[in-house]
């Protein structure tokens, strides 16, 4: 055997190869996506946030907007670059308080490389200036940011931080969050937690929330209007703030209705879902086009068309519901959407069957005979929906029949605790749909295979329904309408 021999200039690269250290040798880029499977570009890799301080100033004249986001992180990888996933302009950003490099890529992606690497296991603080006009910019080919008549609303799923501020914008990167927000005198400013204080000066009024529990990007939201807000506290000693915009026309009234029950069915809810998991409750309706609702955490967003056949206390469990499910105990992936709306929709059958207007039973009845089984709804899998069906009624209705079936199976015993049990397993954290499937076999103590599989898996009407009665034919109008149907059904354009 002989030697290898190097050439001068090969020997001398090998030579600085060996002075650099293992860890710099190991420098990468962070990903530009999480990893889910369902929005391969959303999220980020490489580090993970536990604070977003968000500092803004906002007019709605204009729709110009202001912000200065700190964001408090530890990298989970040697870094030599990472993305924050954003669309307004940045004029500066500071890694650990040296100016940092950036530029843009993609559709959503701001590309940060600090001046040094970050080795793994680092703290991180980033400071991004930036300003823009949300309402101009588009990913996508769509916007989440709402103009209202007198401001803007920040609400959408399952992305909205894109438009108002940087983040690791996937529900895996949960965070805390201070939200100061200074809009000109006249005008209030919402956002989720509890609103800590307020300032004037110079014609501007500053408003400082704080959401000191986990909460995911696009639970976050941000409202500026000018609101008629109402203060409570409900029986059960949570502090409820709910505000309806002044210009809300007919719908006034209906959504007072509703919404002014929050602290009410939150401690309803609790005797299903436990202690309610944050430190305030409530809601908000500003005047926007859309139709939707949006469990935006602790600070709910109602659109006023939830309101425009009348009162709708059935949206408001609805919403309610994922303060648990969805907002406490959030997803893993996008394709355990099932874990938040299924339970939210069956919140609302249970709320039925408490206002004397149809049982949980009666529902699941309804449900499976009013589609036959060509219908497409079958041929969607709530388990695993896809991104093009993520928020498909079938997920909802398919999947509330789907928790019907558990209920039947295991006996309302293991039901009740498993339901009440599932919040505090997973308190502040992720789980996905195989995580509930282990929880519910734990608590039950039988295998639940065969069911999970066919309610939510295959793509075909289950040979049997969630219940034993008159349902069984599959017969659209074999089984009476329960009262409560309207109403719920009027509500499937929610979150």
């Amino acid at each position: 055997m002989h030697p290898r021999i190097l050439a001068p200039g090969a020997l001398a690269a090998a030579s600085l190869l060996l002075a650099i250290p293992a860890s710099a040798a190991s420098l990468s880029p962070g990903a530009p996506g999480i990893g889910d499977p369902y929005y391969p570009d959303y999220g980020n890799g490489g580090y993970d946030v536990s604070h977003y301080d968000l500092r803004l100033k906002y007019q709605p004249a204009t729709d110009e907007l202001e912000g200065t986001a700190t964001i408090l992180a530890r990298t989970t990888q040697d870094l030599s670059s990472f993305d924050l996933d954003f669309l307004l302009d940045v004029s500066e950003v500071r890694v650990n308080g040296a100016a940092a490099a950036f530029t843009t890529s993609g559709q959503h992606e701001l590309v940060v490389t600090p001046k040094t690497p970050l080795p793994k296991g680092t703290s991180v603080t980033v400071v991004v200036r930036y300003s823009g006009v949300p309402s101009t910019k588009s990913a996508y080919g769509f916007s989440t940011w709402h103009r209202t008549p007198d401001g803007a609303v920040a609400a959408d799923e399952p992305e909205a931080a894109w438009w108002w501020y940087p983040s690791n914008d996937h529900p895996l990167d949960k965070a805390t969050y201070d939200v100061s927000v200074a809009v000109p005198d006249g005008t209030q400013a919402l956002s989720n937690g509890t609103l800590q204080s307020t300032s004037s000066k110079l014609g501007w009024t500053r408003y400082n929330w704080r959401e000191n529990k986990p909460q995911a990007t696009y639970l976050t939201t941000l409202a500026v209007g000018k609101f008629d807000i109402t203060t409570g506290t409900s029986e059960g000693g949570v502090p409820v703030v709910n505000a309806y915009s002044k210009d809300l026309g007919d719908n006034d009234g209906a959504a007072r209705a509703s919404v002014e029950r929050t602290g009410e069915l939150v401690d309803w809810l609790s005797g299903y879902f436990g202690p309610y998991p944050f430190a305030s409750a409530g809601g908000y309706v500003p005047n926007t086009t859309t139709g939707y609702a949006l469990e935006t955490q602790t600070r709910v967003y109602y659109s006023p068309k939830q309101f425009a056949n009348g009162s709708n206390t059935s949206v408001v469990v609805h919403e309610l519901a994922h303060q648990w499910y969805g907002d406490s105990v959030s997803l893993k992936g996008w394709k355990d959407i099932w874990i938040n709306e299924g339970f939210a929709r069956y919140a609302q059958w249970l709320w039925s069957e408490h206002e004397g207007e149809g049982t949980t039973q009666e529902l699941a009845d309804y449900v499976y005979a009013s589609h036959p089984a060509d219908d497409a709804f079958w041929t969607v899998k709530p388990g695993d929906p896809g991104p093009d069906d993520q928020f498909d009624i079938a997920v909802y209705d398919r999947g509330a029949l789907a928790i019907q079936a558990l209920r039947n199976e295991v006996g309302d015993d293991a039901f009740f605790a498993i339901l009440k049990g599932w919040p505090q397993e997973h308190a502040y954290g992720n789980a996905s749909v195989a995580d509930f499937r282990a929880y519910a076999e734990r608590v039950s103590g039988k295998s639940l295979a065969a069911l999970f599989d066919t309610w939510l898996f295959q793509p075909v009407k289950p040979a049997a329904p969630a219940a034993r009665t008159a349902a069984i034919t599959g017969k659209a109008g074999a089984v009476a309408r329960p009262k409560s149907w309207k109403r719920i059904a009027a509500t499937n354009d929610v979150h």
